[in-house]
């Protein structure tokens, strides 16, 4: 027998999994959440629902909001289940389910009006977001870029905004215009400094349309930086299967995460905020060494072993750490070039932190996906690698793995792994880096032509060297050859 997720099938559910310890007419919105997806649900909301637990702050639950189609799909989704979500936490050794509760509604999608006026409840006192690092609007360098076609037409029409970031203006304002305390605005997406980042997006449209506005934004309004992290795969009818047979729950869209989960957050709010620190939230003054140290170890080893797994045609993460030369490639890389330059972190060891990364990185039951980690390179590689190459080549040291990653990325937006299958690019600026790759078979400097991605970084000589060699040498010996070179320190020239 199984049972269909709601509010009313909550005993049922909770024979084979754990269930909220709080009644849902006991929540009170506090929180506008834009990006109800997966991470979302295995990460802010895992916590807000562990502190409703234990009968603390319930006057912070959550209401969804988004502008986007995909929005609407996961509106539609959680909506037929009262807006429950099944969380399947998976270690190596055990598996367990838990149904959380944390979220009260999801506003009509795209609707800006009602998102603004309720952006404008003063029980909202926070306005979080995970709408991934291609959402922010920015360049390589990190700068906010107010000539994009959406960030313009919101300046135009400050009271009708289609963005997340025109729309928080718009809320900012009214809340200012009835003498409400403003929210705070907080980013828990994989981006350096996600703080800072948001408040010049923020600030960004507003200087748009009202300069001085935009002064009192800076003045008032708290943007606290945070580290998040959790390895939280997409799901698909496979991820839906697996929850119905294996706990006799029927969850629209179930979110599958791996046990281990970290959120680090600057202590920096301007109209309260729930007590997260009781369950495992880190308060710091400063984000910064943890975020070095989770984007370039963790994300950058994402980022490292994706391409080449692609390119030998392995699917799942696990079993691209199981082959011997992509573990010890992904070992080497951090070992020579990105370890080295991420600054101390207190209380941690980075060497330590990179063996817990290669633990997590061989769960097999998470069965996380190198496609998954190969998408939307042209947002990650500008935050995850190229900082760290970046970085060594300002210090005067070698980039030649770095650098064999950039080549990898660049041989696999040629199109075919190197068995001859056909990839299926998963990126808004795919079109131009698959011509761009092509070209670079033969002219390498053609695929580095891309300011907005690799920016300074294309410019140093020691860098072009080492890609072009890195790149000549995949389409002529292929990625296993070339791993090898590269372990065999027969690579660099």
């Amino acid at each position: 027998m199984t049972c269909k997720l709601s509010l009313a099938t909550l005993s049922e559910a909770a024979k084979t999994a754990a269930i909220p310890a709080y009644e849902r007419a006991s929540l009170r919105a506090g929180i506008v959440h834009f990006g109800v997806g997966n991470f979302h649900r295995a990460h802010q909301a895992i916590y807000l629902d562990d502190l409703f637990n234990e009968g603390q702050d319930h006057d912070w639950a959550i209401v969804g909001a988004g502008m986007l189609p995909s929005d609407a799909a996961m509106r539609d989704k959680l909506t037929a289940q009262d807006f429950l979500t099944t969380v399947v936490e998976q270690d190596n050794n055990k598996t367990t389910a838990r149904v959380t509760g944390p979220m009260t509604d999801i506003l009509p999608i795209g609707d800006s009006e009602a998102i603004i006026a309720k952006l404008t409840d003063p029980d909202i006192r926070i306005v979080s977001m995970t709408i991934t690092e291609g959402g922010y609007f920015i360049d390589a360098s990190g700068k906010f870029n107010p000539a994009h076609p959406a960030i313009a037409a919101d300046g135009q029409n400050p009271t009708k905004p289609k963005t997340v970031f025109g729309l928080i203006v718009a809320g900012l304002k009214a809340r200012r215009d009835k003498g409400l305390v403003p929210f705070t605005v907080m980013s828990c997406d994989n981006i350096p400094h996600n703080g800072i980042v948001t408040s010049n997006a923020v600030v960004g449209v507003a200087q748009l349309s009202d300069p001085t506005f935009a002064d009192w934004i800076k003045v008032n309004v708290s943007f606290p930086n945070a580290m998040v992290d959790r390895i939280t795969p997409a799901t698909g009818q496979r991820e839906i299967d697996l929850l119905k047979d294996a706990f006799g729950i029927e969850d629209n869209w179930p979110v599958y995460c791996e046990e281990f989960k970290q959120w680090v957050l600057e202590d920096k709010f301007t109209a309260g905020r729930p007590a997260l620190e009781k369950v495992g939230v880190t308060f710091v003054p400063d984000v910064t060494p943890y975020e070095h140290m989770k984007i370039r170890i963790l994300n950058g080893g994402h980022a490292a072993i994706a391409y080449p797994a692609a390119l030998m045609d392995i699917h799942f993460v696990h079993d691209a750490m199981m082959d011997p030369l992509i573990r010890a490639f992904l070992a080497k890389l951090e070992n020579d070039e990105i370890i080295p330059i991420v600054p101390p972190v207190p209380n941690t060891s980075l060497a330590d932190y990179f063996g817990l990364i290669e633990h997590r990185l061989l769960n097999p039951k998470i069965a996380d996906t190198i496609p998954r980690l190969a998408q939307d390179g042209s947002n990650r590689q500008p935050k995850f690698i190229l900082p760290s190459t970046l970085d060594n080549l300002r210090q005067g040291r070698d980039v030649v793995g770095l650098s064999l990653v950039s080549a990898l990325w660049c041989r696999y937006f040629a199109g075919t792994t190197d068995s001859g299958a056909e990839i299926a690019f998963n990126d808004a600026s795919a079109d131009r880096l698959h011509a761009a790759a092509l070209k670079a078979k033969d002219d390498p400097m053609a695929f580095l032509a891309f300011d907005d991605i690799f920016g300074e970084v294309s410019t140093s000589d020691l860098f072009r060297k080492r890609f072009a060699h890195a790149l000549k040498t995949l389409w002529e010996k292929g990625t296993r050859e070339t791993l090898q070179r590269y372990l065999d320190n027969k690579l660099a020239v």
